[in-house]
């Protein structure tokens, strides 16, 4: 994704509002780190650019040297729940010495950790009416190439062989849709163990796969 002012170093002439402890991270991904924090818990439609400069320790009209408003830090922070796991999808799918099985229990057991692991529930940002806006079309292309390497795995397995088109999208619809279900178990008990959650979704998206 583009930067307004990239991810280097911060820029001469746009000074920082108070002396915080040196993070380690780029002025943007302090910003993200912010977005991250504030979105989750004060809400995305409530959290103000102001507070959200503040957060990150630098004044407001600093930070649109860096992101061109919150949209953007949203968008950011959409598509980093679905760019790993992804990335993994697709090297799971040009591994064929592996079951397919194997593989599509690993993509979802993986998919799972990434969405309820982190200090965040950003998965829970998928819910935010926003989303739905065309202003966020790159997280909704990223996702739908995510649910499709979901089909192709599952078409690869014995069970998946043997479905007709139809069944086969409704297969991947379920077990699509039950992976992206844990934001809202996770939300209700976010003390719950990922590890064991994840295996355990993973083996229920199996079961649905037909596998």
């Amino acid at each position: 994704m583009g930067s307004a002012g990239g991810t280097g170093g911060r820029k001469v002439g746009r000074p920082r509002a108070e002396h915080r402890p040196d993070t380690g991270l780029s002025p943007r991904d302090e910003l993200l780190a912010a977005a991250a924090e504030l979105f989750t818990t004060h809400g995305y439609a409530a959290t103000s650019t102001r507070a959200l400069a503040d957060r990150a320790g630098m004044r407001q009209a600093s930070m649109y040297h860096y992101v061109s408003g919150k949209e953007e830090l949203l968008a950011e922070l959409l598509e980093s729940t679905v760019t790993p796991s992804l990335t993994l999808a697709r090297r799971l799918l040009a591994d064929d010495a592996t079951p397919a099985e194997d593989r599509l229990w690993e993509l979802c057991r993986t998919d799972v950790q990434l969405l309820c692991g982190g200090p965040h529930n950003l998965g829970g940002l998928y819910l935010l009416p926003e989303v739905r806006t065309e202003r966020f079309a790159g997280f909704h292309a990223v996702r739908a190439e995510l649910k499709d390497a979901y089909r192709q795995l599952i078409a690869a397995t014995a069970a998946g062989a043997a479905l007709a088109k139809s069944e086969l999208d409704l297969r991947t619809d379920l077990v699509f849709g039950l992976i992206e279900g844990v934001i809202l178990v996770h939300r209700s008990d976010p003390d719950r163990p990922v590890s064991a959650f994840a295996d355990a979704t993973a083996d229920a998206a199996l079961r649905i796969a037909g596998v």
